[in-house]
């Protein structure tokens, strides 16, 4: 027996020498290191040894079974490295791998066209506080004291003078506190309202507002300005029309209609049928406004303008859930 464990240890360092690939080192292991190789027939010959011989056979055994799986672990390591250097080897003449990545939601979508068409029409974006004040999210903006938009239905209050804005207008007050005429800017951003959360309505949305302010500014500009948006969002096909609203910021006040671009103003489920869609609330910056940021109501006038850009949004993908929008649903997200 002790004879055979010197035969298999001897044949076995010759053979783990003389390797020099993956494939040696593998025949090597199903020879000699598997549950059916020699070594494990050797220790299966051990119940033939005598009583006596079997302590010393047995550690015979044990160190043949230790030495071979060192020199197989050696040597694999070694051949590892030899092979690790080629694959190291980097050609810089081959293109990179590009990585995945994902779309922009429909509402980033949306906001991103709009703002490059206020941009080409001579407007900077400017950004402001989600967390704001009751002065410039109500007061400045000419709201009275025991103005519905106060109550708590509507506003989400932090503190008694602390709330998240509920619309972006806030941003006007700042941008007019820290600049002087002219003033030139839209303004998107999150808004929040405490409302109930259904099929057309959500606690979040987002809006974009414009402003200009400078002399001479006329009711007139302002339609021309926001034809030529819509057109460009729109297309150039459509018709519009203004409607006497009511907005404590703005007097006059409008709202602009265009015709269903759905429909082509014939009628339809997304326009109840009239043909027309109303897009967004306009008007004349109400004096008001300018005296409680420094301006002089007899020198400058000025306009604003708002759009939600959720409605936008699911007017133009015929989408007819605003919650979708909000559940990052990936199968939903992807159509996009």
């Amino acid at each position: 027996m002790k004879e055979k464990i010197e035969k298999i240890r001897t044949q076995a360092l010759a053979e783990i020498g003389a390797a020099r690939s993956a494939d040696d080192l593998d025949r090597f292991r199903l020879a000699y290191l598997v549950r059916k190789g020699k070594i494990a027939e050797l220790f299966d010959q051990l119940r033939t040894v005598p009583p006596a011989e079997k302590p010393a056979v047995g550690k015979l055994l044990n160190e043949l079974r230790n030495a071979i799986q060192a020199a197989f672990d050696a040597k694999q390591q070694a051949v590892e490295s030899k092979a690790g250097t080629k694959k190291g080897f980097i050609d810089l003449t081959i293109p990179g791998r590009l990585r995945p990545v994902g779309t922009k939601h429909p509402i980033t979508q949306t906001l991103d066209e709009m703002k490059r068409i206020f941009l080409n029409l001579g407007f900077s974006v400017v950004d402001g506080p989600e967390v704001e004040d009751d002065y410039h999210n109500f007061g400045a903006l000419n709201f009275a004291p025991d103005h519905p938009a106060r109550d708590m239905q509507d506003t989400f209050f932090i503190g008694e003078q602390v709330l998240l804005r509920t619309h972006t207008s806030p941003v006007q007050i700042r941008v007019m506190e820290n600049q002087k005429p002219p003033v030139r800017v839209v303004m998107p951003g999150r808004c929040y309202r405490n409302e109930a959360i259904n099929t057309r309505s959500y606690c979040m949305f987002h809006q974009i507002e414009g402003l200009y302010v400078d002399r001479h500014v006329t009711f007139g500009e302002l339609k021309g300005t926001l034809f030529a948006f819509a057109r460009q969002f729109y297309g150039h096909d459509i018709k519009y029309r203004f409607r006497p609203s009511f907005f404590p910021f703005t007097e006059p006040s409008a709202e602009m209609d265009i015709t269903c671009f759905l429909c082509h103003g014939k009628g339809c489920r997304v326009c109840k049928y009239s043909g027309w869609l109303e897009i967004l609330g306009c008007g004349m910056v109400d004096p008001n406004v300018f005296k409680a940021v420094g301006y002089d109501p007899d020198e400058l006038t000025g306009y604003a303008f708002g759009m939600g850009i959720e409605r936008v949004a699911l007017l133009r993908h015929g989408i007819n859930d605003i919650r979708l929008l909000f559940e990052n649903d990936i199968r939903f997200l992807n159509q996009f």
